[in-house]
């Protein structure tokens, strides 16, 4: 087995909870390679289908594998470790990447590293990176995506406290529901941000949810946008077409101010101003903006990833990895994936 106290530690990491299948190499914290095979067959089904996504990362993950090893110009019995994620996600997705995770580590006696897939989103932010700044502990992660949207205070790499999260809906869902009602394709979110960029976010006015704490709720809102454009396409058959960008414009600031109002109330209540963000929706340009901003306006400091490990990717697994490599905490082969999974 290679020496776990060696000053190089490649670790082979697999990414495969939803629809993505992903396979990275880390040299420590460097990325060496960081490959997605996305599955295009979902776009005229409007969403995910869980049978056929499973069916697709049974024909990419051999082939993503060995180009992520080809690109990191390493051989397979360099590796040190290997990690995938054990969960949250779709369960057949999930046992596809685990079991080639587990052969993969009985075939070459090398060390089995389970990753949950949130708190990889939250780890991204130290893969080593020139134009990504790196927290210090402790620190605020707001993790948003189309499954997940969770404030959670990250006291160090695996001490992390969720101090409130959703309550139904999460904010990814409602970008992709509002395009949905839009008639815009899927996946919807990065076309509301486009259309955003173009309109006027005063232009009309939704209800924030009213949720206590650092809870979220996005069910109603996505509800209050439906009635919205239904009501409004009753008077004006081309009222979507004729205001699509002021739509995306008000719909998105309405989620930033949702997001904003919360991050707040962290700050306020754990008196920590280092904010980190994470998730695919992490990938918005309002969002990101906006953080931007309350650097100026309030003194925080924030910390943005690098586009490519917003979206679902290995390398964010691989770093998990890497420190519980480093700790030693490693897992039997028959260890379970889990769709549902507290971080």
């Amino acid at each position: 087995m290679p020496n776990q106290n060696s000053e190089e530690t490649y670790i082979l990491a697999i990414e495969s909870s939803c629809d993505d299948t992903a396979a990275a190499v880390l040299k420590n914290r460097k990325v060496l390679s960081n490959l997605v095979a996305r599955q295009a067959i979902h776009e005229q089904y409007g969403g995910v289908v869980p049978e056929l996504a499973s069916r697709a990362h049974q024909q990419n993950i051999v082939p993503v594998i060995e180009m992520a090893l080809k690109k990191a110009d390493i051989e397979k019995n360099q590796i040190n470790a290997v990690a995938y994620t054990q969960g949250p996600g779709l369960m057949g997705s999930l046992l596809v990447g685990g079991a080639f995770a587990k052969s993969f580590s009985q075939a070459l006696g090398i060390p089995l590293l389970p990753v949950h897939h949130m708190q990889a989103h939250i780890l991204a932010h130290f893969i080593e990176e020139e134009t990504q700044k790196t927290p210090e502990f402790p620190f605020i992660a707001l993790t948003i995506s189309g499954g997940h949207t969770q404030i959670v205070q990250v006291n160090d790499f695996f001490d992390m406290v969720v101090l409130g999260e959703t309550t139904d809906d999460a904010v990814g869902e409602c970008f992709d529901k509002t395009a949905k009602i839009l008639g815009l394709p899927y996946p919807g979110g990065p076309l509301i941000d486009q259309f955003a960029k173009q309109g006027n976010p005063k232009k009309f006015t939704f209800t924030i949810p009213k949720i206590a704490g650092l809870y979220f709720s996005f069910s109603g809102l996505k509800t209050q946008i439906m009635y919205f454009v239904q009501k409004e396409v009753q008077k004006n058959p081309n009222f979507i077409e004729e205001n699509k960008k002021d739509i995306c414009a008000s719909v998105q600031h309405t989620i930033i101010q949702v997001l904003m109002e919360k991050l707040h109330m962290a700050v306020n209540q754990t008196g920590i101003n280092r904010i980190a963000i994470g998730g695919g929706v992490s990938a918005n340009s309002g969002i990101r903006n906006t953080l931007m901003q309350a650097e100026k306006d309030f003194g925080w400091q924030t910390f943005i990833p690098k586009f490519e490990y917003t979206t679902d990717n290995a390398a964010m697994i691989g770093i998990v990895g890497y420190y519980q490599y480093l700790q030693g905490n490693h897992a039997k082969v028959n260890g379970i994936s889990k769709s549902r999974m507290p971080l």
